[in-house]
Formats: C-alpha cells, sequence, structure tokens
C-alpha cells in the first residue's frame, strides 16, 4: 500500500475493537476522508494535470540541457513554487483541506525543492555549466521530481480516482 493510501483511506469503526475505533484528533498522521469530501477534493485540483505538467516541466528542463530548445527559461521566476497551478493549489486550497496532516507537507516540501533545483539547474546551464547543469538535473532534481509524482499518483488514488 503507497504512502499516501495509507494516509487517504477511509477508515472502519468498530466499536468492539479498541484498535480501529478512533477520533480523526487522536491520530494525526491519519486521513479520513469520506467520499463526498474526497469527492470534493477532487473537483477543486486535477491531479492528472498537475502531474502533466509536472512531467513537462522536467521535459523542459531536459530539453534545455541537451540543447534542444531555444526557450530562454528565468531561474528567479522558476524558484518560486507558488505560482504554478499545482503550487497555488498547495498554498491555497489544498493547504485549507489537508495542510494539518503531515503527508500534505512533505508533498509541499518536496515541490518547493523540485522548484529550487530547477532553477539552479537554469542558473548553471545559463553560466555556461553544461556537464553541472545535466549532473544536477539527473541527480537531486530528477529524484525530487519523481517523489513529486510519487506522491501526487498516490494523493489521486487515495482519493479514490
Amino acid at each position: 500500500m503507497g504512502f499516501f493510501s495509507r494516509l487517504f483511506r477511509i477508515k472502519e469503526q468498530d466499536p468492539d475493537n479498541q484498535d480501529t475505533t478512533w477520533a480523526m484528533e487522536d491520530n494525526g498522521s491519519e486521513l479520513v476522508l469520506d467520499a463526498e469530501y474526497a469527492a470534493t477534493l477532487m473537483t477543486e485540483i486535477d491531479i492528472d494535470a498537475a502531474i502533466a505538467s509536472h512531467e513537462g516541466w522536467r521535459l523542459q528542463l531536459q530539453d534545455m540541457v541537451n540543447r534542444r530548445s531555444d526557450e530562454v527559461m528565468r531561474p528567479e521566476r522558476i524558484c518560486h513554487d507558488d505560482r504554478c497551478d499545482l503550487g497555488r493549489w498547495l498554498y491555497g486550497t489544498g493547504r485549507l483541506r489537508l495542510g494539518h496532516y503531515p503527508a500534505f507537507g512533505m508533498l509541499v516540501a518536496r515541490h518547493k525543492y523540485f522548484h529550487q533545483q530547477a532553477a539552479e539547474v537554469v542558473t548553471l546551464f545559463q553560466a555556461g555549466e553544461q556537464q553541472k547543469a545535466v549532473q544536477l538535473l539527473n541527480s537531486s532534481c530528477r529524484h525530487a521530481s519523481n517523489q513529486v509524482l510519487l506522491l501526487l499518483k498516490e494523493l489521486k488514488r487515495g482519493l479514490g480516482r
């Protein structure tokens, strides 16, 4: 079972078993969502679009470092994790709905780290340090990106879609 799936699942309560009965405030690391609330969350963010957009950014960076694109990227803008669609949701509605859960904080942190690493890749590339840019893209930037994608996919699965 995936990370978010463990957090985003509906728990059955059995009044005769102390292990399965609990209130949400008794276990801050678990998220109890009823089907209606999960459906509401799914209307507030298109997780498939967020995944596609994030994958698109990664491909743009790859094209840049491999000199397959003439697009001029601006690291001073890329470093801001609250300006893309996912970032606006994470710092807006997402934070309001899910911000008190530790897993949500991890998603925000990994998304922010990806933006920082992506900006550094662009900075290195534009400074003529292509090899360093490639190394950074293929190491910590790719790792952060993969974590964001994994967490988004787990969030989607946990919400029942």
